[in-house]
């Protein structure tokens, strides 16, 4: 199966349920989706953060990018440490889209608010969505919830 093929299901698997939802206006960084909570008990909202290139992908010196990408790092770090964030990686296929994040959080304002202090979305190299997701409990590992069943 080809990448551009998993990437096409892998868009619409997020789009889809998201159909229904109403876009607000939003800072130019930060696009907000207000979405339906979860149907039931058994499930827990998440936000994905979809980070992409931005408006200044490639801008200043090779040490202020190593510089913002160790500000990064950190900004990972902690929000790691602080159970907010639960998964955060890199794409790593060259296209537009640079990497994700799973933000666990009270509420799509506060995924939204930490979104925003990303570094790298500060300076304007990335841009990030962020959308709520929702699965069953412990079909991700997340310390609060047990294995799956």
């Amino acid at each position: 199966m080809s990448r551009r093929y998993i990437l096409v299901l892998l868009g619409l698997a997020f789009a889809l349920p998201l159909a229904r939802a109403v876009e607000h206006p939003a800072p130019h960084k930060i696009k907000v989706v207000v979405a339906p909570p979860p149907a039931d008990d058994d499930s827990v909202t998440y936000f994905l953060g979809l980070l992409t290139k931005g408006p200044r992908a490639g801008d200043g010196t090779r040490e202020e990018r190593e510089q913002a990408q160790s500000a990064q790092t950190a900004y990972i770090n902690r929000l790691a440490r602080e159970r907010k964030l639960i998964v955060a990686g890199p794409i790593v296929d060259r296209s537009d889209w640079r990497g994700i994040y799973i933000f666990k959080c009270a509420s799509l304002t506060e995924a939204q608010s930490l979104a925003a202090e990303d570094p790298e979305v500060q300076a304007g190299r990335l841009v990030i969505e962020v959308h709520p997701w929702t699965t069953e409990r412990g079909s991700i590992r997340d310390p609060e919830f047990s294995t799956p069943k």
